[in-house]
Protein backbone atom coordinates (compact mmCIF):
# COMPACT_ATOMS: atom_id res chain seq x y z
CA UNK A 1 0.00 0.00 0.00
CA UNK A 2 1.22 3.54 -0.68
CA UNK A 3 2.69 5.39 2.24
CA UNK A 4 2.30 8.90 3.55
CA UNK A 5 4.85 11.44 4.65
CA UNK A 6 4.30 14.03 7.35
CA UNK A 7 6.51 17.08 7.61
CA UNK A 8 6.38 19.12 10.79
CA UNK A 9 7.17 22.80 10.32
CA UNK A 10 8.31 24.59 13.46
CA UNK A 11 9.54 27.90 12.09
CA UNK A 12 9.01 31.58 12.85
CA UNK A 13 6.89 31.95 9.70
CA UNK A 14 4.86 28.76 9.70
CA UNK A 15 4.08 26.12 12.28
CA UNK A 16 2.12 22.97 11.58
CA UNK A 17 2.25 19.42 10.29
CA UNK A 18 1.44 18.62 6.66
CA UNK A 19 0.77 15.08 5.46
CA UNK A 20 0.95 13.96 1.84
CA UNK A 21 0.56 10.66 0.08
CA UNK A 22 3.75 9.66 -1.73
CA UNK A 23 2.33 7.11 -4.13
CA UNK A 24 0.66 7.48 -7.53
CA UNK A 25 -2.80 9.04 -7.82
CA UNK A 26 -4.85 7.02 -10.31
CA UNK A 27 -8.64 6.80 -10.63
CA UNK A 28 -9.14 8.80 -7.44
CA UNK A 29 -7.05 6.40 -5.34
CA UNK A 30 -3.49 6.21 -4.07
CA UNK A 31 -1.67 3.21 -5.49
CA UNK A 32 1.82 1.78 -5.75
CA UNK A 33 3.57 1.46 -9.12
CA UNK A 34 2.68 -1.84 -10.75
CA UNK A 35 6.34 -2.89 -10.97
CA UNK A 36 7.31 -1.56 -7.58
CA UNK A 37 9.22 1.21 -9.29
CA UNK A 38 12.14 3.29 -8.15
CA UNK A 39 11.90 5.64 -5.22
CA UNK A 40 12.65 9.25 -6.13
CA UNK A 41 14.43 11.29 -3.48
CA UNK A 42 13.08 14.77 -2.86
CA UNK A 43 15.89 17.01 -1.64
CA UNK A 44 15.87 20.14 0.52
CA UNK A 45 17.88 22.64 -1.57
CA UNK A 46 18.89 24.58 1.54
CA UNK A 47 20.72 21.62 3.04
CA UNK A 48 21.16 19.06 0.28
CA UNK A 49 19.49 16.48 2.52
CA UNK A 50 16.63 14.20 1.49
CA UNK A 51 13.19 15.34 2.69
CA UNK A 52 11.43 12.13 1.68
CA UNK A 53 11.16 9.84 -1.31
CA UNK A 54 8.15 9.36 -3.55
CA UNK A 55 7.06 6.48 -5.74
CA UNK A 56 8.32 6.57 -9.31
CA UNK A 57 6.03 5.29 -12.02
CA UNK A 58 6.71 3.70 -15.38
CA UNK A 59 4.97 3.48 -18.75
CA UNK A 60 2.77 0.71 -17.33
CA UNK A 61 1.39 3.10 -14.74
CA UNK A 62 0.75 5.67 -17.46
CA UNK A 63 -1.26 3.03 -19.35
CA UNK A 64 -3.39 2.37 -16.26
CA UNK A 65 -3.91 6.09 -15.67
CA UNK A 66 -4.91 6.66 -19.30
CA UNK A 67 -7.46 3.83 -19.09
CA UNK A 68 -8.94 5.36 -15.93
CA UNK A 69 -9.05 8.78 -17.57
CA UNK A 70 -10.73 7.42 -20.71
CA UNK A 71 -13.40 5.75 -18.60
CA UNK A 72 -14.04 8.96 -16.67
CA UNK A 73 -14.24 11.00 -19.86
CA UNK A 74 -16.79 8.65 -21.42
CA UNK A 75 -18.95 8.15 -18.33
CA UNK A 76 -18.66 10.89 -15.72
CA UNK A 77 -16.92 13.92 -17.23
CA UNK A 78 -16.40 15.46 -20.63
CA UNK A 79 -19.58 16.39 -22.45
CA UNK A 80 -21.52 14.14 -20.05
CA UNK A 81 -21.23 16.90 -17.47
CA UNK A 82 -22.64 20.39 -18.16
CA UNK A 83 -20.18 23.24 -18.12
CA UNK A 84 -22.03 24.79 -15.21
CA UNK A 85 -21.32 21.70 -13.10
CA UNK A 86 -17.66 21.64 -14.12
CA UNK A 87 -17.47 25.29 -13.09
CA UNK A 88 -18.96 24.57 -9.66
CA UNK A 89 -16.37 21.88 -8.98
CA UNK A 90 -13.51 24.12 -10.10
CA UNK A 91 -14.80 26.91 -7.86
CA UNK A 92 -15.00 24.48 -4.94
CA UNK A 93 -11.44 23.36 -5.67
CA UNK A 94 -10.35 27.02 -5.64
CA UNK A 95 -11.92 27.44 -2.20
CA UNK A 96 -10.09 24.36 -0.91
CA UNK A 97 -6.76 25.55 -2.28
CA UNK A 98 -7.31 28.93 -0.62
CA UNK A 99 -8.24 27.26 2.68
CA UNK A 100 -5.08 25.13 2.55
CA UNK A 101 -2.90 27.88 1.11
CA UNK A 102 -0.48 27.84 4.04
CA UNK A 103 0.11 24.11 3.73
CA UNK A 104 0.65 24.30 -0.03
CA UNK A 105 2.94 27.31 0.30
CA UNK A 106 4.95 25.60 3.04
CA UNK A 107 5.47 22.50 0.90
CA UNK A 108 6.40 24.58 -2.12
CA UNK A 109 8.84 26.70 -0.11
CA UNK A 110 10.41 23.60 1.44
CA UNK A 111 10.73 21.78 -1.89
CA UNK A 112 11.83 24.68 -4.14
CA UNK A 113 13.69 26.77 -1.54
CA UNK A 114 11.81 29.97 -2.33
CA UNK A 115 10.77 32.28 0.52
CA UNK A 116 7.53 31.17 2.17
CA UNK A 117 5.91 34.59 1.72
CA UNK A 118 6.66 34.45 -2.02
CA UNK A 119 5.17 30.97 -2.37
CA UNK A 120 2.02 32.06 -0.53
CA UNK A 121 1.57 35.49 -2.12
CA UNK A 122 2.47 34.69 -5.73
CA UNK A 123 2.24 30.96 -6.39
CA UNK A 124 -0.92 30.33 -4.40
CA UNK A 125 -2.83 33.60 -4.04
CA UNK A 126 -1.85 35.36 -7.31
CA UNK A 127 -1.73 32.40 -9.71
CA UNK A 128 -3.32 29.21 -8.38
CA UNK A 129 -6.53 30.35 -6.71
CA UNK A 130 -7.35 33.04 -9.32
CA UNK A 131 -6.72 30.65 -12.23
CA UNK A 132 -9.11 28.07 -10.80
CA UNK A 133 -11.79 30.71 -10.28
CA UNK A 134 -11.18 32.30 -13.66
CA UNK A 135 -11.63 29.04 -15.57
CA UNK A 136 -14.53 28.01 -13.36
CA UNK A 137 -16.25 31.02 -14.89
CA UNK A 138 -15.37 29.90 -18.42
CA UNK A 139 -16.61 26.32 -18.05
CA UNK A 140 -20.17 27.06 -19.24
CA UNK A 141 -19.08 29.54 -21.92
CA UNK A 142 -17.26 27.25 -24.34
CA UNK A 143 -19.19 28.23 -27.44
CA UNK A 144 -19.03 27.84 -31.20
CA UNK A 145 -20.56 29.96 -33.95
CA UNK A 146 -23.48 29.80 -36.35
CA UNK A 147 -22.10 30.73 -39.76
CA UNK A 148 -24.17 32.16 -42.60
CA UNK A 149 -23.48 30.46 -45.94
CA UNK A 150 -26.62 30.34 -48.13
CA UNK A 151 -30.35 29.95 -47.71
CA UNK A 152 -30.25 26.18 -48.29
CA UNK A 153 -27.72 25.40 -45.63
CA UNK A 154 -27.08 25.85 -41.93
CA UNK A 155 -23.52 25.61 -40.59
CA UNK A 156 -22.21 25.84 -37.08
CA UNK A 157 -19.12 24.97 -35.05
CA UNK A 158 -18.61 23.22 -31.73
CA UNK A 159 -15.56 23.53 -29.50
CA UNK A 160 -15.13 20.02 -28.14
CA UNK A 161 -12.64 18.59 -25.64
CA UNK A 162 -9.90 16.25 -26.83
CA UNK A 163 -10.55 13.67 -24.14
CA UNK A 164 -7.43 12.43 -22.37
CA UNK A 165 -4.85 15.22 -22.15
CA UNK A 166 -1.32 14.87 -20.85
CA UNK A 167 0.29 17.57 -18.73
CA UNK A 168 3.94 17.91 -17.76
CA UNK A 169 4.63 20.69 -15.28
CA UNK A 170 7.86 22.50 -14.29
CA UNK A 171 9.80 22.50 -11.04
CA UNK A 172 10.08 26.25 -10.51
CA UNK A 173 6.36 26.87 -9.89
CA UNK A 174 5.22 23.29 -9.35
CA UNK A 175 1.62 23.87 -8.28
CA UNK A 176 -0.21 22.23 -11.17
CA UNK A 177 -3.30 24.36 -11.80
CA UNK A 178 -1.81 26.31 -14.73
CA UNK A 179 -2.56 23.24 -16.84
CA UNK A 180 -5.36 21.65 -14.84
CA UNK A 181 -7.77 24.61 -14.64
CA UNK A 182 -8.40 25.24 -18.38
CA UNK A 183 -8.05 21.52 -19.12
CA UNK A 184 -10.88 20.58 -16.77
CA UNK A 185 -13.02 23.60 -17.61
CA UNK A 186 -13.18 22.51 -21.24
CA UNK A 187 -14.22 18.96 -20.31
CA UNK A 188 -10.94 17.10 -20.71
CA UNK A 189 -9.42 14.63 -18.27
CA UNK A 190 -5.78 14.69 -17.18
CA UNK A 191 -2.79 12.41 -16.87
CA UNK A 192 -0.22 14.66 -15.23
CA UNK A 193 3.46 14.30 -14.46
CA UNK A 194 4.85 16.77 -11.92
CA UNK A 195 8.57 17.44 -11.91
CA UNK A 196 10.45 14.68 -10.14
CA UNK A 197 12.45 17.45 -8.42
CA UNK A 198 9.44 19.18 -6.83
CA UNK A 199 6.42 16.83 -6.63
CA UNK A 200 5.16 17.64 -3.13
CA UNK A 201 2.48 20.26 -3.89
CA UNK A 202 1.04 18.18 -6.74
CA UNK A 203 0.61 15.25 -4.37
CA UNK A 204 -1.11 17.42 -1.77
CA UNK A 205 -3.29 18.95 -4.49
CA UNK A 206 -4.51 15.49 -5.55
CA UNK A 207 -6.33 15.00 -2.25
CA UNK A 208 -8.03 18.38 -2.69
CA UNK A 209 -9.31 17.18 -6.08
CA UNK A 210 -11.03 14.31 -4.29
CA UNK A 211 -12.38 16.58 -1.55
CA UNK A 212 -13.86 18.89 -4.17
CA UNK A 213 -15.87 15.99 -5.58
CA UNK A 214 -14.35 15.44 -9.01
CA UNK A 215 -15.20 12.02 -10.44
CA UNK A 216 -12.48 9.37 -10.07
CA UNK A 217 -10.15 9.32 -13.07
CA UNK A 218 -10.70 12.96 -13.95
CA UNK A 219 -7.24 13.88 -12.66
CA UNK A 220 -4.42 11.32 -12.45
CA UNK A 221 -0.93 12.18 -11.18
CA UNK A 222 2.07 9.99 -11.98
CA UNK A 223 5.41 10.80 -10.37
CA UNK A 224 8.40 9.84 -12.46
CA UNK A 225 11.31 10.85 -14.59
CA UNK A 226 11.04 12.54 -17.95
CA UNK A 227 12.79 9.64 -19.66
CA UNK A 228 10.13 7.19 -18.46
CA UNK A 229 6.82 8.78 -17.47
CA UNK A 230 7.30 11.91 -19.57
CA UNK A 231 8.25 9.85 -22.60
CA UNK A 232 5.28 7.52 -22.11
CA UNK A 233 2.85 10.46 -21.91
CA UNK A 234 4.40 12.06 -25.00
CA UNK A 235 4.03 8.89 -27.07
CA UNK A 236 0.81 7.40 -25.72
CA UNK A 237 -1.65 6.78 -28.59
CA UNK A 238 -4.73 7.49 -26.47
CA UNK A 239 -3.51 10.84 -25.19
CA UNK A 240 -4.87 13.28 -27.79
CA UNK A 241 -3.28 16.51 -26.55
CA UNK A 242 -0.42 17.49 -24.28
CA UNK A 243 0.55 20.67 -22.43
CA UNK A 244 4.19 21.13 -21.43
CA UNK A 245 6.08 23.83 -19.57
CA UNK A 246 9.84 23.56 -19.43
CA UNK A 247 13.01 23.85 -21.47
CA UNK A 248 13.11 24.34 -25.21
CA UNK A 249 15.25 21.22 -25.61
CA UNK A 250 12.66 19.03 -23.90
CA UNK A 251 9.89 20.74 -25.87
CA UNK A 252 11.58 19.63 -29.09
CA UNK A 253 11.74 16.06 -27.83
CA UNK A 254 8.04 16.11 -27.02
CA UNK A 255 7.19 17.42 -30.49
CA UNK A 256 9.29 14.67 -32.01
CA UNK A 257 7.56 12.03 -29.88
CA UNK A 258 4.18 13.37 -30.98
CA UNK A 259 5.22 13.24 -34.63
CA UNK A 260 6.43 9.67 -34.26
CA UNK A 261 3.31 8.47 -32.44
CA UNK A 262 -0.19 9.86 -32.97
CA UNK A 263 0.34 13.54 -33.86
CA UNK A 264 -1.23 14.66 -30.59
CA UNK A 265 -1.79 18.39 -30.20
CA UNK A 266 1.22 19.73 -28.30
CA UNK A 267 1.11 23.07 -26.48
CA UNK A 268 4.49 24.35 -25.38
CA UNK A 269 5.47 27.10 -22.92
CA UNK A 270 9.25 27.15 -23.08
CA UNK A 271 12.29 29.16 -22.12
CA UNK A 272 13.19 32.82 -22.41
CA UNK A 273 16.01 35.32 -22.52
CA UNK A 274 14.01 38.40 -21.72
CA UNK A 275 15.34 41.92 -22.33
CA UNK A 276 14.75 44.75 -19.88
CA UNK A 277 15.13 48.13 -21.60
CA UNK A 278 15.63 51.23 -19.46
CA UNK A 279 15.53 54.61 -21.20
CA UNK A 280 17.03 57.87 -19.95
CA UNK A 281 13.60 59.22 -19.02
CA UNK A 282 12.59 56.23 -16.88
CA UNK A 283 11.84 56.71 -13.20
CA UNK A 284 15.24 55.55 -12.04
CA UNK A 285 14.29 54.29 -8.58
CA UNK A 286 11.34 52.34 -9.95
CA UNK A 287 13.37 50.97 -12.86
CA UNK A 288 15.99 49.58 -10.48
CA UNK A 289 13.35 47.89 -8.34
CA UNK A 290 11.49 46.40 -11.32
CA UNK A 291 14.71 45.15 -12.92
CA UNK A 292 15.93 43.65 -9.64
CA UNK A 293 12.66 41.82 -9.03
CA UNK A 294 12.53 40.72 -12.66
CA UNK A 295 15.81 38.82 -12.50
CA UNK A 296 16.31 37.87 -8.87
CA UNK A 297 12.79 36.75 -7.86
CA UNK A 298 12.64 33.00 -7.28
CA UNK A 299 16.45 33.06 -7.50
CA UNK A 300 16.25 33.75 -11.22
CA UNK A 301 14.44 30.46 -11.78
CA UNK A 302 11.73 31.84 -14.02
CA UNK A 303 11.21 31.63 -17.76
CA UNK A 304 10.40 35.36 -17.82
CA UNK A 305 13.51 36.40 -15.88
CA UNK A 306 14.93 39.63 -17.29
CA UNK A 307 18.54 38.53 -17.66
CA UNK A 308 19.57 41.02 -20.39
CA UNK A 309 19.29 44.54 -19.02
CA UNK A 310 19.88 47.35 -21.51
CA UNK A 311 20.30 50.83 -20.02
CA UNK A 312 20.55 54.04 -22.04
CA UNK A 313 23.89 55.78 -21.70
CA UNK A 314 22.54 58.93 -19.96
CA UNK A 315 21.58 57.03 -16.79
CA UNK A 316 23.76 53.94 -17.11
CA UNK A 317 26.17 54.78 -14.28
CA UNK A 318 23.40 55.81 -11.87
CA UNK A 319 21.36 52.73 -12.69
CA UNK A 320 24.31 50.41 -12.26
CA UNK A 321 25.15 51.91 -8.88
CA UNK A 322 21.60 51.47 -7.59
CA UNK A 323 21.19 48.04 -9.18
CA UNK A 324 24.38 46.82 -7.51
CA UNK A 325 23.03 47.99 -4.14
CA UNK A 326 19.83 45.98 -4.69
CA UNK A 327 21.95 42.86 -5.29
CA UNK A 328 23.95 43.60 -2.14
CA UNK A 329 20.72 43.81 -0.14
CA UNK A 330 19.60 40.45 -1.48
CA UNK A 331 22.97 38.90 -0.74
CA UNK A 332 22.65 40.03 2.87
CA UNK A 333 19.05 38.75 2.94
CA UNK A 334 19.95 35.24 1.78
CA UNK A 335 18.53 32.40 3.83
CA UNK A 336 16.13 29.51 4.09
CA UNK A 337 12.49 29.90 3.06
CA UNK A 338 11.21 30.16 6.64
CA UNK A 339 13.80 32.60 7.98
CA UNK A 340 12.34 36.04 8.81
CA UNK A 341 13.58 38.62 6.36
CA UNK A 342 15.00 36.12 3.87
CA UNK A 343 14.46 37.27 0.29
CA UNK A 344 16.94 35.13 -1.62
CA UNK A 345 17.19 31.36 -1.44
CA UNK A 346 19.03 28.47 -3.07
CA UNK A 347 18.86 26.99 -6.55
CA UNK A 348 16.47 24.07 -6.60
CA UNK A 349 19.02 21.24 -6.93
CA UNK A 350 22.70 20.40 -7.20
CA UNK A 351 22.22 19.93 -10.93
CA UNK A 352 20.75 23.39 -11.32
CA UNK A 353 23.46 24.86 -9.10
CA UNK A 354 26.18 23.37 -11.30
CA UNK A 355 24.40 24.51 -14.45
CA UNK A 356 24.14 28.12 -13.28
CA UNK A 357 27.74 28.19 -12.04
CA UNK A 358 28.78 26.84 -15.43
CA UNK A 359 27.25 29.91 -17.06
CA UNK A 360 28.92 32.20 -14.51
CA UNK A 361 32.29 30.64 -15.30
CA UNK A 362 31.58 30.92 -19.02
CA UNK A 363 30.92 34.64 -18.65
CA UNK A 364 34.19 35.11 -16.81
CA UNK A 365 36.12 33.07 -19.38
CA UNK A 366 34.64 34.95 -22.34
CA UNK A 367 35.67 38.29 -20.88
CA UNK A 368 32.61 39.74 -19.15
CA UNK A 369 33.21 41.64 -15.92
CA UNK A 370 31.68 40.44 -12.64
CA UNK A 371 30.39 43.56 -10.90
CA UNK A 372 29.03 41.60 -7.94
CA UNK A 373 28.44 37.97 -7.04
CA UNK A 374 29.65 35.24 -9.34
CA UNK A 375 30.24 32.70 -6.60
CA UNK A 376 28.65 30.30 -4.18
CA UNK A 377 27.25 31.65 -0.94
CA UNK A 378 27.96 29.61 2.17
CA UNK A 379 29.01 25.98 2.37
CA UNK A 380 25.63 24.27 2.73
CA UNK A 381 22.92 23.85 0.13
CA UNK A 382 22.79 25.34 -3.34
CA UNK A 383 23.02 29.10 -2.75
CA UNK A 384 24.48 31.40 -5.43
CA UNK A 385 25.05 35.09 -4.82
CA UNK A 386 23.01 37.48 -7.00
CA UNK A 387 25.35 38.11 -9.93
CA UNK A 388 25.68 41.12 -12.24
CA UNK A 389 27.92 41.09 -15.31
CA UNK A 390 29.00 44.17 -17.25
CA UNK A 391 30.89 44.46 -20.53
CA UNK A 392 29.11 41.42 -21.95
CA UNK A 393 29.07 41.00 -25.72
CA UNK A 394 26.03 39.91 -27.71
CA UNK A 395 27.55 36.60 -28.80
CA UNK A 396 28.50 35.41 -25.31
CA UNK A 397 26.68 32.40 -23.89
CA UNK A 398 25.42 34.45 -20.94
CA UNK A 399 23.71 36.78 -23.46
CA UNK A 400 22.28 34.09 -25.73
CA UNK A 401 21.28 31.12 -23.57
CA UNK A 402 18.76 30.80 -20.77
CA UNK A 403 20.62 30.61 -17.44
CA UNK A 404 17.66 30.10 -15.09
CA UNK A 405 19.52 31.52 -12.13
CA UNK A 406 20.24 34.85 -10.38
CA UNK A 407 22.60 36.02 -13.12
CA UNK A 408 22.20 38.99 -15.47
CA UNK A 409 24.18 41.31 -17.74
CA UNK A 410 23.82 45.10 -17.84
CA UNK A 411 24.64 46.65 -21.22
CA UNK A 412 24.82 50.31 -22.25
CA UNK A 413 22.95 51.48 -25.39
CA UNK A 414 22.55 54.74 -27.28
CA UNK A 415 19.45 54.70 -29.48
CA UNK A 416 16.01 53.14 -29.61
CA UNK A 417 16.78 51.51 -32.96
CA UNK A 418 20.01 49.99 -31.63
CA UNK A 419 18.47 48.48 -28.52
CA UNK A 420 15.49 47.10 -30.43
CA UNK A 421 17.84 45.18 -32.70
CA UNK A 422 19.84 43.89 -29.73
CA UNK A 423 16.75 42.90 -27.78
CA UNK A 424 15.42 40.84 -30.71
CA UNK A 425 18.79 39.17 -31.33
CA UNK A 426 17.94 35.86 -29.66
CA UNK A 427 16.19 32.61 -30.50
CA UNK A 428 13.74 33.26 -27.67
CA UNK A 429 10.73 35.56 -27.57
CA UNK A 430 8.86 35.04 -24.32
CA UNK A 431 8.71 38.44 -22.66
CA UNK A 432 10.26 41.90 -22.50
CA UNK A 433 10.16 44.96 -20.26
CA UNK A 434 10.28 48.60 -21.31
CA UNK A 435 10.82 51.37 -18.78
CA UNK A 436 10.17 54.88 -20.08
CA UNK A 437 7.84 57.81 -19.37
CA UNK A 438 7.49 58.53 -23.10
CA UNK A 439 4.12 57.08 -24.08
CA UNK A 440 4.77 57.07 -27.83
CA UNK A 441 8.10 55.30 -27.34
CA UNK A 442 6.57 52.69 -25.06
CA UNK A 443 3.98 51.81 -27.70
CA UNK A 444 6.59 51.71 -30.49
CA UNK A 445 8.83 49.45 -28.45
CA UNK A 446 5.96 47.16 -27.43
CA UNK A 447 5.02 46.80 -31.10
CA UNK A 448 8.57 46.20 -32.33
CA UNK A 449 9.83 43.75 -29.72
CA UNK A 450 9.62 40.08 -30.71
CA UNK A 451 8.03 38.81 -27.51
CA UNK A 452 4.72 37.27 -26.54
CA UNK A 453 4.33 39.60 -23.54
CA UNK A 454 5.65 43.12 -23.05
CA UNK A 455 5.44 44.88 -19.69
CA UNK A 456 5.73 48.67 -19.75
CA UNK A 457 6.97 50.38 -16.59
CA UNK A 458 6.76 47.23 -14.51
CA UNK A 459 8.38 43.89 -14.02
CA UNK A 460 7.01 40.65 -15.46
CA UNK A 461 3.76 40.21 -13.52
CA UNK A 462 1.41 37.75 -15.25
CA UNK A 463 -2.34 38.05 -14.85
CA UNK A 464 -4.57 34.99 -15.17
CA UNK A 465 -7.00 36.91 -17.39
CA UNK A 466 -4.31 37.92 -19.91
CA UNK A 467 -2.72 35.58 -22.46
CA UNK A 468 0.83 34.49 -21.67
CA UNK A 469 3.14 32.67 -24.06
CA UNK A 470 6.09 33.19 -26.33
CA UNK A 471 7.23 33.77 -29.88
CA UNK A 472 10.01 31.90 -31.70
CA UNK A 473 11.55 29.12 -29.61
CA UNK A 474 9.75 30.23 -26.46
CA UNK A 475 6.67 28.22 -27.34
CA UNK A 476 3.66 27.78 -29.56
CA UNK A 477 0.63 28.37 -27.35
CA UNK A 478 -0.83 30.53 -24.61
CA UNK A 479 -1.39 30.07 -20.91
CA UNK A 480 -3.98 32.21 -19.12
CA UNK A 481 -6.93 34.14 -20.46
CA UNK A 482 -9.45 32.97 -23.02
CA UNK A 483 -6.61 32.05 -25.38
CA UNK A 484 -5.56 29.14 -23.16
CA UNK A 485 -8.84 27.40 -23.97
CA UNK A 486 -7.64 26.95 -27.55
CA UNK A 487 -5.02 24.44 -26.38
CA UNK A 488 -7.69 22.15 -24.94
CA UNK A 489 -10.53 22.29 -27.46
CA UNK A 490 -10.86 21.17 -31.07
CA UNK A 491 -13.27 22.83 -33.49
CA UNK A 492 -15.84 20.71 -35.26
CA UNK A 493 -17.74 22.16 -38.24
CA UNK A 494 -21.26 20.85 -38.86
CA UNK A 495 -23.08 21.41 -42.17
CA UNK A 496 -26.86 20.86 -42.35
CA UNK A 497 -28.68 20.80 -45.65
CA UNK A 498 -32.06 22.52 -45.21
CA UNK A 499 -33.12 22.94 -48.85
CA UNK A 500 -30.67 21.81 -51.46
CA UNK A 501 -31.79 18.78 -53.49
CA UNK A 502 -30.12 16.73 -56.17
Amino acid sequence: MPQTYTHTFDTPLYKGSVTINIGLFIDGKWVDPVDGGDRIDVVDPCTGKVITSVAGGTSKDVDIAVAAAEKAYKTSWGLKVPGSERGKLLAKLADLVEQHGDELAALEALNVGKPFHMAKMFDIMTITVPSLRYYAGWADKIQGKTIETNENKMAYTRHEPYGVVGAITPWNIPIVTLKIAPLLATGNVAVLKPSEVTPLTALYFADLVNKAGFPPGTVNIINGYGSTVGEAISRHPSIRALGFTGSTLTGRRILKASAESNLKKVSLELGGKSPVIVFNDAELDQAIKWASGGIFSNMGQACIAGSRIYVQEGIYDQFLQGFKKSAEVLTDATGGPFEPGAQHGPQVSSLQFERVMGYVNSGKTEGANVLIGGERQGNTGYFIKPTIFTEAKADMKIMQEEIFGPVCSVVKFKTEEEVTEWANNTTYGLSANVLTTNVARSIRMANNLEAGSVWVNSGPLPDVAVAFGGFKQSGNSKEFGQYALDAYTQVKAIHINIGQRL
